[in-house]
């Protein structure tokens, strides 16, 4: 597979045939003897992917063929080649999340939302979640996504996710949807890094919360600690944390579970 379009966004772009996980894979590469050769926005992607990892430890399988897993490097510098600040590394997820969005709209004609942090729904089904991991030596960040292309309905990991095909798509070409969200992720990071990572400078936050189908949302979040919080989701603050409404508190979520209620 030669992917073309996908070739040009990238600064270097590796299909793999198999891989165990692609995050694993590209923090190998990015960290090993030849990491120079890794630079900004280097990709690692497969259809066929055994060992692939979601949040809070999950697993992410598919049948080969059927899912694209997707890993970006990002060595995220302001133009001035300084690093950001920490604080604002929180934003990549969503900001991730946001660019597969985006293309996943611009092939379901139903469209697509954005559930908090980065998980991307149609018709309230997930049809690609993503993993971000700083490396090692926080040098940089691997933004992991895996997305659901032409899964059939009994091929679904569960009843709640979906897949492009099963959504409508009228396009589910592996190398026209990776280069679409490659092109969607560098609109959005080259204005993050131009603001020095400052998300409602650069306009970030406020693209977030427009497409974030869980603000306005019924919501339960089961917290790192174990405890429930139950409220509204009523927005997205400076440091992409969910601000959630509980008996007239707001509690602002910098991590956790969440999953939209139906009442």
């Amino acid at each position: 597979m030669e992917f073309p379009l996908s070739r040009a966004e990238a600064s270097v772009l590796e299909i793999l045939p198999e891989a165990g996980s692609t995050n694993d894979e590209l923090v190998r590469r990015a960290t090993g003897a030849d990491s120079d050769g890794w630079p900004d926005f280097s990709v690692v992607a497969t259809a066929n992917q055994t060992r692939g990892r979601g949040r809070l430890g999950r697993s992410w399988v598919s049948p080969a063929g059927k899912s694209l897993a997707i890993s970006v490097l990002l060595r995220p510098r302001t133009p001035d080649g300084d690093a950001l600040p920490m604080d604002s590394l929180g934003w990549f997820p969503l900001l991730a999340g946001l660019a597969m969005t985006r293309s996943v709209r611009s092939v379901v004609p139903a469209g697509a939302d954005l559930k908090w942090p980065n998980d991307v729904l149609v018709n309230d089904r997930k049809v690609c979640g993503i993993l971000s991991e700083l490396l090692p030596d926080v040098s940089g960040i691997v933004i992991g996504a895996g997305l659901n292309l032409t899964l059939e309905a009994d091929e679904l990991p569960v009843q709640t996710a979906t897949s492009l095909m099963l959504a409508g798509a009228n396009d589910t070409d592996a190398d026209n949807l990776l280069s679409s969200y490659l092109r969607e992720l560098d609109a959005l990071y080259r204005p993050f890094l131009a603001a020095r990572g400052d998300a409602a400078a650069s306009g970030l936050q406020q693209a977030v919360s427009d497409a974030c189908g869980t603000i306005g949302r019924s919501v339960q979040v089961e917290l790192p600690s174990g405890d429930r919080l139950t409220g509204t989701a009523t927005g997205i603050d400076t440091d992409g944390r969910l601000l959630v409404d509980a008996n007239a508190r707001i509690s602002a979520v910098a991590a956790g579970d969440v999953t939209h209620l139906r009442y």
